[in-house]
């Protein structure tokens, strides 16, 4: 069981030692492209940090435990421990950070809308800040989110629509500004006006590449799409968890057999 452990983390890190080849690959297509999109660009930074830290530890991880140098293994059994704490933190914060916010339900209508105040203030510190919306709103343009729309030509069928929260924040104007409907992402403004004096109903614009992109009502619409995707890496986090205190295990068992492979052979140079 103790030299099977070695193995396993040889095998385990020529696999993470592929991926990491892989995530850098693509950083560095991503990098080189000139067809790349904002969107796009936005992923090289990310995958190239994470493909080089992937790299580096799993030469420590499979090193230590081919070659059986126990100061190498230690260090990757370091790293481990912490990636397990940093996992747990980040499941922890997940989950207080996506606590808040949930789309509000219009009378006769199939979907839910959506208020920027009803979200966790870090998430509006953080994520859609002036700083970060002219990329997430570049990808929102790239991925074509209101594209899907374009089918709907009554307003009855529209209505009856489940719409996802970026595609009623981001595609539309918010309900209360009174707007008549033409399609689905061509609106009309009444003579009297907006019924109500809101920044997004000013905002809104019928020109397709602008649409609602730039109202507080799509940012309200991106973060509850990243809660919802939060909420569902913190279930993976938590089984990757399990998976990595298995791996740290396995790691501490292969640093004991190292540890009695040197002794023997220590004992072996006195005989």
């Amino acid at each position: 069981m103790v030299r099977a452990s070695n193995l396993f983390i040889a095998t385990l890190n020529v696999i993470t030692l592929t991926l990491s080849f892989a995530a850098i690959g693509y950083s560095l297509w991503y990098a080189t492209h000139d067809g790349a999109s904002l969107c796009q660009t936005t992923l090289q930074k990310p995958l190239l940090i994470a493909g080089s830290s992937l790299l580096v530890v799993s030469l420590m991880g499979l090193v230590g435990s081919c070659c059986r140098v126990n100061w190498l293994l230690t260090i990757y059994l370091v790293v481990m421990f912490l990636l397990i704490l940093g996992l747990i933190g980040f499941t922890i914060f997940t989950f207080i950070v996506t606590n808040k916010g949930v789309g509000r339900a219009i009378s006769g209508k199939g979907f839910r809308e959506y208020r920027l105040g009803d979200y966790s203030g870090w998430l509006q510190k953080h994520v859609v800040n002036g700083k970060n919306w002219e990329k997430i709103r570049s990808c929102l343009v790239d991925v074509h989110v209101c594209a899907g729309l374009a089918r709907y030509q009554k307003s009855e069928d529209f209505d009856k629509r489940r719409l996802s929260s970026l595609q009623s924040g981001c595609c539309k104007p918010p309900s209360y500004c009174g707007f008549r409907y033409v399609n689905a992402t061509f609106w009309t403004v009444p003579k009297s006006g907006p019924a109500e004096p809101d920044s997004d109903c000013t905002t809104w614009s019928n020109n397709q590449r602008q649409l609602c992109y730039d109202c507080k009502s799509c940012k309200a619409g991106v973060l509850d799409y990243i809660k919802g995707q939060w909420r569902k890496l913190a279930i993976i986090n938590i089984c990757v968890l399990f998976i990595i205190i298995i791996i740290y295990s396995m790691g501490c068992c292969a640093r004991q057999n190292n540890k009695a492979s040197q002794f023997k052979r220590v004992n072996r140079g006195y005989l």
